[in-house]
């Protein structure tokens, strides 16, 4: 039985190679389990992955990169397991399938990452994961494509249980969209899942475009039936995930996200996702979007005095909001790493790249903050004068002549009443938020003082 490819991959991922692989030899298997999880899996692409005698999973060479769309290899599982067989050194068990070794067939015991997503049983040494990435990241560049993990709550939709629903929200009910057609719609009823779906404003613009310089996943808290039921939505053809939808199921620390059950190179990963705390190992890979609180509920959840979206029957602007000002830092970080790149970009790394673009955002200002810290705090050492700092800014604790804003949450105080003297900017704090949140800066006409007066601290800045 032979994995083939499609001659003209758009999205190629070792995760969907190896779904392909071990799809086929299921689908081989008289005596298979009926009762085995399975499910749609894309055709084999650039880094074609296989079972060999020397107990590794074999790839194409990669000489001739520029034609390594059109040549991908095509072999046969049955004589590969007939060579490990007949080799003189002992297996290595790469990886298992249920608790069988792939290679050799023997009955082992693998510590190693389990790749539900990819498929059922499916797991792989450390070793061979780290080996496959680094088949990827060749085959990526090749095609000059990084990896992109997206969440899916908060970050490219929104989701309410109905019975969670108020009164003001009914109205939500006859403007749902079919599920039987989802490609011209933005929010769905899922009744069979008791839930309302809206997703965010320009998410289809944002994958098409994304996916043209991304490998793209999905990392949700969510289980797998929602997270498979959210990319139906998100993706109805199945152009821009595959089999790349992992959930919580798959997680191999509970109530975190880790980048060990993706199979792309670290240096090479992005993630957007609305909770940087989700993310403990990674925070230099991770882009912090803003919340979409689009249901009542969402905003309840996280004790937002504000009304919802939905309340306020408004939405996020698509030319101007969120995911389209996203979109322009993945671009930029994009063409920073391939810039220039030739052949070799082996000392690229998305995560410097990505500090580079964030130091430009507020690059030029000179801040100083006032009563914005607790009395006790070393104002070096607080989140938000870290927040400034990362996004270019200069940070210090006494005005001069070269401060061009001053951060307060009160008029009151002798450096604001400088700053109006000297006609600088003063600004409440969440100016910087809304910069570090947007990935751009803000006019600062918009985060006056006054405005705290009108509508309350809490409400202007902009919390996660």
């Amino acid at each position: 039985m032979s994995v083939a490819s499609d001659s003209s991959p758009v999205h190629s991922s070792s995760s969907d190679d190896l779904a392909a692989f071990l799809e086929t030899e299921l689908d081989s298997d008289s005596d298979s389990d009926s009762s085995s999880e399975s499910f749609p899996i894309e055709a084999a692409e650039v880094a074609v992955v296989d079972v060999s005698s020397n107990h590794r999973l074999k790839r194409q060479k990669l000489e001739h990169p520029e034609d390594e769309t059109e040549n991908v290899a095509s072999v046969t599982f049955s004589e590969e397991i007939s060579e490990a067989s007949s080799s003189k050194s002992p297996c290595e068990h790469p990886g298992t399938f249920g608790n069988m070794c792939f290679v050799c067939g023997q009955k082992v015991e693998v510590t190693g990452v389990s790749f539900g997503y990819i498929h059922k049983g499916f797991k792989l040494q450390q070793d061979e994961v780290t080996r496959l990435r680094d088949i990827d990241m060749k085959a990526l560049q090749s095609q000059r494509k990084l990896c992109l993990v997206l969440d899916l709550d908060h970050t490219l939709l929104n989701t309410t249980v109905l019975r969670d629903l108020r009164p003001e929200e009914e109205y939500l009910k006859s403007h749902t969209h079919s599920l039987q057609d989802v490609s011209g719609g933005d929010i769905f009823m899922l009744e069979f899942m008791h839930m309302m779906t809206k997703l965010r404003p320009f998410v289809h613009s944002f994958l098409k475009e994304a996916s043209k310089m991304f490998v793209l996943y999905i990392y949700t808290m969510g289980d797998r039936p929602y997270a498979r039921q959210m990319a139906k939505l998100l993706d109805p053809k199945g152009e821009y995930f595959g089999e790349r939808i992992i959930s919580r199921d798959d997680g191999t620390v509970k109530h975190q996200k880790s980048l060990d059950v993706v199979l792309g190179q670290e240096k090479a990963v992005l993630i957007l996702d609305d909770t940087e705390n989700a993310w403990p190992g990674h925070r230099d890979n991770l882009i912090v979007i803003e919340r979409y609180h689009f249901f009542a509920s969402s905003c309840k959840q996280f004790d937002h005095r504000f009304q919802s979206l939905s309340q306020l029957k408004s939405d996020e602007s698509e030319p101007e909001g969120v995911l389209s000002a996203v979109l322009k830092v993945l671009k930029q970080t994009h063409s920073l790493f391939f810039q220039d790149g030739g052949e070799d970009l082996s000392s690229r790394d998305v995560r410097s790249l990505l500090k580079q673009v964030r130091k430009e955002i507020l690059e030029g200002c000179k801040v100083v903050f006032s009563r914005v810290f607790p009395t006790k705090t070393q104002a070096e050492d607080h989140p938000l004068w870290r927040v400034a700092e990362g996004l270019g800014a200069t940070c210090a604790t006494e005005v001069d002549a070269s401060v061009t804003h001053v951060v307060a949450m009160d008029v009151g105080t002798e450096k604001v009443r400088w700053a109006i003297r000297e006609k600088k900017f003063v600004v409440h704090r969440g100016w910087i938020d809304a910069a570090n949140y947007l990935w751009k800066k803000q006019p600062e006409e918009k985060f006056g003082l006054e405005q705290l007066k009108k509508q309350g601290a809490d409400d202007l800045t902009v919390e996660k």
